[in-house]
């Protein structure tokens, strides 16, 4: 069931993928299309998950689920799974790799391999300061508080001095 993504409870779970590169508007089109489609047709055990999504900086795709109604099963996150795989081939983008960076560098979202942040952090080429996507976020109150934070804030702390 296809709710807007802003009136689901804070508790709701979300999954975060971010892509390797951005979209362009039409892609953008399609993919709000097929996540509409899908997330109106995405159910556990028949019942229906009531869901929504966002697309930020035309690079994150967000899907929120409201667990309090229904928990997402294995065969539910499967689903998400293979439908997000879908996306990969159909776009030609990786949004799967969690271990890949982005980050702020003033208003464009950059993006790196975990080892290429590394060696920017040693060259000071990013800072505690530098905004970072924390996309290990688990709920939405997690998601607007800590997905876009410092670096000395998240996971990455442990690379930036």
């Amino acid at each position: 069931m296809l709710v807007d993504f802003n009136t689901l409870p804070e508790e709701s779970r979300v999954w975060i993928y971010q892509a390797n590169r951005s979209f362009n508007e039409q892609e953008l089109e399609e993919i709000q299309s097929k996540l509409e489609v899908f997330i109106e047709n995405w159910t556990a055990h028949g019942s229906d998950l009531q869901s929504g999504y966002l697309i930020k900086y035309k690079r994150f795709i967000i899907i929120g689920m409201n667990q309090n109604l229904n928990k997402a099963t294995g065969c539910s996150i499967d689903a998400s799974v293979h439908f997000i795989q879908q996306l990969e081939k159909e776009y030609g983008v990786d949004l799967m790799d969690k271990m890949n960076v982005s980050y702020k560098q003033g208003e464009f979202i950059a993006y790196k391999t975990l080892s290429d942040f590394k060696i920017m952090a040693k060259e000071k080429a990013v800072s505690k300061n530098t905004i970072v996507f924390n996309n290990l976020v688990a709920s939405i109150a997690e998601f607007n508080e800590n997905w876009e934070v410092p670096a000395s804030e998240s996971w990455h702390s442990r690379f930036v001095k």
